[in-house]
Parts: structure tokens; sequence; C-alpha cells
């Protein structure tokens, strides 16, 4: 199937589920792949141009589930033809580093998220690490690091070193804040972007952030040259902090922030 790959990392992506919410959260939160398909549309009319999303099982929870992934993307690959597509290898405490190399060797996407702390808990990359790193890159597939800390570009670094793969131009989200309640701030943001520069890393980065904060975080990174995702996997706050009816409507407010 020929997937839209850009060669740049999209400056605003949506991710619209994540792991976590429920309709019990938020009733606007897609759970299957039809919803998830028509909530991509509306983003990328709102001004989306990558989707960051999340397979759900039939009790609407996270699943890394190869055969709905490559369901997810042919569907969205027709209706969404020239938004770039990422699927998550996120463990959520609940796959190991096996699962989650097993799903991209599976699915071989256009985009795939890994957190890198989660694919390499020993902070030790393996040669299982590598050949993966090497493999996803050899046929195209645009791997966004996901960062949670200063520290884990630290080990991306080592483990590009190791697998030979080019610092430039690598893609990065940098998560600022967490799920769990840790608070989201602008000043979390330089400290990546500090350990870019001992690396010798050009990365293509973007950041997200949660809750009451996500605005001035998503402000600070637009500022400092990175891009942004926002979307119900992170917030459901709009800029004036109502709650958004919709994913569309949080990405149609972000958009206006490159104004």
């Amino acid at each position: 199937m020929n997937f839209y790959k850009p060669e740049h990392l999209p400056r605003l992506m949506v991710a619209p589920n994540g792991a976590r919410p429920t309709k019990k959260d938020h009733v606007a939160v897609p759970v299957t792949i039809s919803e998830t398909v028509e909530t991509a549309k509306a983003c990328f009319k709102s001004g989306a141009t990558g989707i960051h999303f999340h397979m759900r099982d039939e009790k609407g929870e996270h699943i890394l589930d190869s055969g709905l992934c490559k369901e997810a993307l042919a569907e969205l690959q027709k209706q969404v033809p020239k938004m770039h597509l990422q699927v998550t290898t996120e463990a959520v405490g609940r796959y190991s580093p096996d699962v989650m190399r097993k799903l991209a060797y599976e699915v071989v996407p256009p985009g795939i998220s890994i957190g890198i702390r989660e694919m390499i808990p020993s902070r030790m990359p393996t040669s299982d690490d590598i050949k993966l790193y090497q493999n996803l890159t050899e046929v195209g597939t645009k791997i966004q690091h996901i960062c949670y800390s200063p520290e884990d570009v630290d080990l991306l670094s080592d483990l590009l070193d190791r697998s030979k793969i080019s610092k430039n131009g690598t893609w990065c989200m940098f998560v600022i804040g967490h799920y769990s309640g840790k608070v989201s701030k602008p000043e979390y943001i330089p400290p990546f972007l500090e350990r870019l520069k001992v690396h010798e890393m050009v990365a293509d980065w973007a950041v997200c952030a949660f809750a009451n904060e996500e605005l001035s975080c998503l402000q600070k990174a637009i500022k400092l040259g990175g891009k942004i995702r926002v979307g119900f996997e992170n917030s459901f706050l709009m800029p004036d902090g109502t709650i958004a009816p919709n994913n569309e409507t949080k990405v149609k407010a972000a958009s206006e922030l490159f104004v």
C-alpha cells in the first residue's frame, strides 16, 4: 500500500484517543476503527496533517493487535491519503518489548511511535533493538522516538550510534508531564534540547503536554522552533479552560497558535 510518508515531522499532529481515555471520560473519544477514521477526516480538515492513534479491544481498552492496526491503516489510507498515519507500540505497563517489536515487524506501518524507555527498559540496547530500528529505517517507516525525560535522549543517542543510524532529522516527541499527574511546565522543554546539543543530534521534534499547562507548553515549543501534538490522549481542555466538544475543535485551536 502506497502510504503518505512526509520527509519532515508534521507541524501539527492529533492524538485522538491514546491508551487511557474512555467514553466515560468523554463521549467523543474514538474507540472503534470507524470512529477513528471519522475523527481523522475531521481533524485533517481542521489542520492536522498527521495522526497518532491507538487500537482498542472489544472492551474499549488499549491493545497492540497487528490485525486491527492493518485494518485501521487501510481505512485511513482510503479516507485521508495525505495524512501521515502513525501507530503506537505503547506498553502501558502491559506489553513487553518482544510484543512491541512483533507489532512493528508484522504491521510495517508508514509511521510508528516507540517509547525508548519502554522498548529498552534496561537502558542498554540489545541486538534485537538494533535490528528492529535498522529494519524499520530500511523499509522507510517513519519512527518517532518518544522521550519522557531528557535522559531518554541520552538512551536514544546511544541506540542510534550502535545502530549506525543518522542523527540528522531524527523525529522526537518530548512528553512534557505525565498521565499520572506530573505537572506540565514550559520550562521542562529546554533540558530536552540541551541533551540534543550534547549528542550533536539534529532532531525534528514536537511536544505534547497535559491539562491546564498544555497551552503554555505548546506555545513555548513553537517559540523554540518545535512542533506540537494535541488531542484527547493528553487533554480535553480548550485554551480557555473549557471542555472541548471533540478532537477537531482542539486541532483547530492549536492550528491558530502558528499564526
